[in-house]
């Protein structure tokens, strides 16, 4: 496109925009999403002008020979040269697969945390000397496989990596020529919290106006630029082996919980499902009590927040279906924020039994002997003192 021709058309924009709010004035104080609707299809128009210029051919050279006088056909006024409208948006270029592995990686992490493959180690450890008085039923036959596949897999070490590089948790070397990523969960936080916010400005909005069909208190350029600035965090931290890896691991996922359902395991412990299993060795074996269901629901709402920004959803900017796409995830990102403070001010409820201390009783001498004893009983506690 001409130079000329690419001022004349910015021009000739502005003066309808102009215009046409002018004539709208009374129409526009009544409704304002009028002027929504005129943006929307302006902007419409220029993405069909845009296309349909850019099947015409340029020269080979973009145009400099003529900007700068060569050849015959060189240009004697700047605006007859060519200029460009633009490159393709850095946004638009982000590709959904490392997103999505981000998720899921995400909910392996959470999960990882509450511990599950700790306990898995530990009933195999118990499997193993004989301690679980299991040995044909499906959870036998599942620590068996469990162990000849985790040969397989990536390890702990590794996984601790993946999660250092990814989101910066945990505290180990993300390994040679790697780094952390501590930026990830302050974006994160970010996000869920303008999210959340918009809807309760949205929901006031609708309650003390008159016209709920008015623009809302929210600002979706905020919401926008907070889910960009995470979305190009993980954009660029999640290369490598994370794709397989949480594909992997997702699938020992499973056969822990598969394991850790089965009726013979279940029974060793009075345990009526696998959650309940979960918290009675981390608090026998481990001595630690968990916020099972907290982190659980923080590990899907946080994967559906992560899925959510894989998806071209944020980059819609006409506000009616930007609301419409973040309604998806506006109650996750609620749950996310309230499992969060409670986890903060809270501390987990353990199991209604006492620790069992594995290993032979203590070892002691009496504190006077029977032959000494009046009557031959004990002494009794103290009462008072």
């Amino acid at each position: 496109m001409k130079a000329r021709d690419y001022d004349r058309r910015n021009d000739q924009i502005a003066a309808l925009l102009q215009n046409t709010i002018e004539q709208l004035g009374p129409e526009l104080v009544a409704n304002p999403q009028l002027a929504e609707v005129l943006n929307r299809m302006v902007d419409d128009q220029l993405q069909k002008y845009d296309a349909s210029q850019n099947g015409k051919s340029a020269p080979a050279d973009g145009g400099l020979a003529d900007l700068i006088g060569f050849g015959k056909d060189a240009t004697t006024d700047l605006g007859d040269a060519r200029v460009s409208s633009g490159v393709v948006d850095y946004d638009d270029t982000v590709r959904s697969e490392r997103i999505l592995a981000s998720a899921d990686l995400y909910y392996l992490y959470m999960h990882e945390r509450l511990g599950v493959f700790r306990v898995i180690d530990k009933l195999q450890e118990l499997f193993q000397a004989g301690t679980l008085r299991i040995s044909s039923g499906e959870g036998a036959y599942g620590l068996y496989r469990f162990d000849k596949h985790n040969i397989l897999r990536y390890h702990k070490r590794e996984r601790m990596r993946a999660y250092r590089r990814v989101f910066g948790y945990t505290t180990v070397d993300p390994g040679p020529g790697a780094r952390p990523n501590p930026q990830f969960h302050g974006l994160f936080s970010h996000f869920i919290g303008e999210a959340a916010k918009y809807w309760r400005d949205k929901r006031i909005s609708e309650v003390i106006r008159e016209r709920a069909t008015d623009p809302t208190f929210g600002s979706i350029a905020i919401v926008r630029r907070s889910g960009l600035d995470l979305r190009n965090n993980l954009k660029n931290s999640s290369y490598g082996y994370i794709n397989v890896l949480r594909v992997e691991t997702s699938q020992a996922l499973a056969e822990c919980f598969k394991i850790l359902e089965s009726s013979d395991v279940r029974a060793q412990f009075g345990a009526d499902n696998a959650w309940e299993l979960i918290e009675l060795v981390l608090w026998q074996y481990f001595h630690e009590s968990v916020h099972a269901s907290t982190m659980n629901r923080m590990a899907v709402a946080g994967r559906e927040i992560i899925r959510w920004l894989a998806e071209p959803f944020v980059l819609q900017k006409n506000r009616s279906e930007f609301e419409a796409l973040l309604l998806r995830i506006a109650e996750y990102a609620e749950e996310w924020i309230s499992s969060e403070e409670g986890m903060r001010v809270s501390r987990p409820t353990p199991p209604p039994r006492q620790v069992y201390m594995p290993g032979a009783p203590p070892s002691g001498m009496r504190r006077e002997p029977i032959i000494g004893r009046p009557r031959g009983m004990m002494p009794g506690p103290k009462m008072m003192g």
